[in-house]
């Protein structure tokens, strides 16, 4: 009797649902607790990003790979050789609650992702060998046991650091000095030779060449795999994080700005006919404020307080603007810039990335 193969049929995986919350209005996304988001990093376009990085370990002639898990924000708990990932970049809409939340998404582009995935690589291969704990490193950097600054004071001119994330991140502690002349090693040798030809900062990239080729092959003594909040385990909603979020970055500001924006605007009862001060602020915020993000490296959030104030007082004043609207637009532009690295340089509070 004739016997019949038995065909395979090679199953295709399901389509990843779409999350129902993906359709949700911002009220009530708000009030959904994080673990029950039911997100994570595989199949997001973190893998990629996380790709891109394993590679720059791998050319480098680094074994070590940290592992990645996603929690509230970007942090490598000490101790621990593992990266964790802020949740709304593993999903568009999240994306976009958080841009409305905060005005930006940090690590939203690949660019910004992959340099913030390097920094704190740096960190977790800190933790993974231990390198605080060398003399060597300790003279280079200084004690990780300093005490973490409440606020910190950059110096923007100074070449013993290099600059790689915004705000001169790696002026706040050792340990970040550290993370970020990892990060910048991390990439082509040349380029950060050339970059960096002349600074104080080339000492310390070329101490972490030479560490990096020493530890580069080994085992790393820590190996833990453990996780410090992970999504599963955060009973928190997203409306409780925000208003924590926001916390940090408010600030309450005076009448300080009277006299400059009353040079600025004008307050004489001739001028009745003309645009409210804080129309013409208010129309034109979101374009000032992407603009001078990108001429200081502010956060969008810390500008939009500092603009909100100013657009109160405005309103309270009763100023119109009065003149040509581009005129207008760039002395604002810099009178809010000079405003803002002048409270950044003396009160900047310091964020954990």
């Amino acid at each position: 009797m004739a016997t019949t193969k038995k065909r395979t049929v090679k199953k295709v995986p399901a389509k990843k649902r779409r999350p129902d919350w993906a359709r949700w209005e911002d009220d009530d996304l708000l009030d959904l607790r994080f673990r029950d988001l039911g997100i994570g990093i595989e199949g997001s376009w973190l893998e990629k990003v996380i790709g891109d990085l394993e590679a720059d370990l791998e050319r480098r002639g680094i074994g070590f790979r940290p592992h990645f898990w996603l929690s509230r924000e970007w942090f490598s708990p000490e101790g621990i050789p593992g990266v964790a990932i802020p949740f709304y970049l593993a999903h568009p809409r999240l994306q976009r609650l958080e841009r409305s939340q905060m005005f930006e998404v940090e690590g939203g582009s690949r660019e910004e992702c992959l340099k913030l995935l390097r920094h704190e690589t740096g960190h977790a291969i800190q933790h993974a060998y231990q390198l605080q704990r060398l003399r060597s490193w300790q003279r280079v950097f200084g004690p990780s046991s300093r005490r973490y600054p409440k606020y910190y004071r950059p110096n923007p001119a100074s070449r013993r650091y290099v600059q790689h994330l915004r705000l001169y991140y790696g002026q706040s502690h050792p340990v970040e000095d550290f993370a970020e002349t990892f990060a910048v090693w991390l990439q082509s040798r040349t380029s950060w030779r050339k970059r960096y030809a002349g600074w104080a900062a080339l000492e310390k990239l070329e101490f972490v060449n030479q560490l990096m080729e020493t530890i580069g092959p080994k085992k790393a003594p820590v190996r833990t795999r453990r996780k410090v909040e992970p999504l599963s385990g955060l009973t928190m909603t997203l409306r409780e994080h925000y208003a924590q979020k926001k916390e940090l970055y408010l600030r309450s500001y005076p009448d300080i700005y009277d006299r400059d924006l009353k040079e600025l605007f004008s307050d004489d009862p001739r001028h009745a006919r003309y645009e409210l001060a804080s129309t013409f602020l208010r129309r034109n915020r979101t374009g000032i404020r992407h603009l001078i993000s990108r001429w200081t490296g502010e956060y969008e959030f810390t500008l939009e307080q500092v603009l909100d104030d100013m657009i109160g007082r405005c309103r309270e004043l009763r100023l119109r603007a009065v003149g040509g609207e581009r005129k207008l637009l760039i002395e604002f532009a810099v009178l809010l810039t000079v405003k803002t690295m002048s409270f950044h340089y003396t009160r900047r509070t310091w964020f954990a990335l």
